[in-house]
Parts: C-alpha cells; structure tokens; sequence
C-alpha cells in the first residue's frame, strides 16, 4: 500500500475530472502543494500572469485563555487556575487572527488552464473567489475523482492508519516529489518557504518518507 500520490496518480485524478473547475482544482493543489483552505480562499487579484505568481493568504486562529481573577495563562483542561488557586467557570478567551503571505512561482500550464477558468467566467464575479466552493465539496471533489480513477487508498507511514485520498495528499504529494529531486539543504530550506511551514522539523517528514537512504545504508552492510 501506498504512502503518498506519485505523479503518475496525479495525472489520473486530474482525468478524471469532468469539469475545469475540477481539474483546476487538483492542479492548484499539486502544483503549489497549497492548503486546502488557502486554494479555497484564492482571489483573482491574487494572480499575476505577467510574473507567473500566485499570492497566497493563509489564516490562522488562535484562541488563548486566561484566568478572569489574575489574568494567568490557562489549558483547556484547567478547573482551578494553576497560579492563584480560583474555580475557573468562565475562562477569559483571546481569539487572534494570523495572516500569512507568500508569493509562489507557477507553472505556465496551469496559469493557461487557471486564465482559461477565468475567462469563462468561473470566478465568484461577488467575492472574487477563484473557486465557489465549500471545504467539504471540495473534499467530495477529491474524493470521488479519485474514486472514478481507481487510486488506492494511502497509508500513513508514522501511524500506520489508512486513508482515502484527500486534498492535504496532494499537498503531501507536491512535497515528497520535491524532496525527490532535491533533498540538499537548500532544497528542503526552499520547500519550507515554499509550503509555509514555521518549523523546518515539519518539512523533514517529507525527506524521512521519500529517502531511500536507510534501505541504501543498511544493505551496504551486506555487501
């Protein structure tokens, strides 16, 4: 059983999309290994034909909560606030928004298949969205061309769980095919920017999944 999607997989799920809007969906995915939430949150004025550069935004909430007696930092699980001893009932929530920026490269294929989109009209003329779509059709997209196209399932290598193929595999597709042709420093530094990761940790398990490294070492020991 598989791990990730490899290009092969790619090119059958974007076949079998019936619809522009579908097969520009999977496209974006795999292309600029983008979120699920920052494709579906992607504007016209967000791409530039001349440069052949998408602008993505990516939204973050974080909600801290803190004692309404002595202001201390509190967990979700906290009954008695662990710096003055007060019966938390009602936890002071600080919901905060993060907005992140990057500008990435794409391909010129897909920018012709993304002004085709728009030149029939397929952005939101409202909102200016790209895509009108909701989370969970665009996972129902997903899903049942991958369905149509007869991918198996994907296994995760770190908890060994079984999963049908979703918009994050594509993401997750998009990385390991990076790390493949270029695993240096430089190279997985890039994809770190490129993916948006905070940490270079993250961007790792990508290395760790698509290296041949240990099965190259460990029969070397045979030899």
């Amino acid at each position: 059983m598989k791990a990730y999607l490899e290009l092969e997989d790619i090119e059958k799920l974007e076949q079998a999309a019936e619809y522009l809007r579908d097969r520009l969906l999977i496209r974006l995915l795999f292309h600029l290994g983008c979120r699920i939430s920052e494709a579906l949150g992607m504007k016209t004025s967000d791409i530039d034909f001349k440069q052949g550069l998408v602008t993505i935004q990516h939204l973050k909430q974080r909600i801290k909560l803190s004692c309404p007696e002595c202001n201390a930092r509190l967990g979700k699980g906290h009954k008695f606030c662990p710096v003055c001893g007060h019966k938390v009932e009602n936890a002071v929530a600080d919901e905060k928004e993060h907005r992140k920026f990057r500008t990435l490269p794409l391909d010129e294929e897909t920018m012709n298949m993304l002004k085709e989109y728009m030149g029939r009209s397929g952005a939101n003329p409202k909102s200016k969205l790209i895509f009108n779509l909701s989370r969970h059709r665009a996972w129902q997209i997903i899903r049942d061309c991958a369905e149509k196209a007869r991918l198996p399932r994907l296994v995760n290598s770190e908890s060994g769980k079984v999963h049908n193929v979703s918009p994050h595999r594509l993401r997750d597709a998009f990385a390991v095919h990076a790390v493949k042709l270029n695993d240096s420093g430089d190279g997985i530094r890039l994809l770190q920017e490129h993916l948006g990761h905070q940490s270079i940790v993250t961007t790792m398990k990508y290395r760790k999944v698509s290296g041949e490294e240990q099965r190259e070492w460990y029969e070397k020991l045979w030899d």
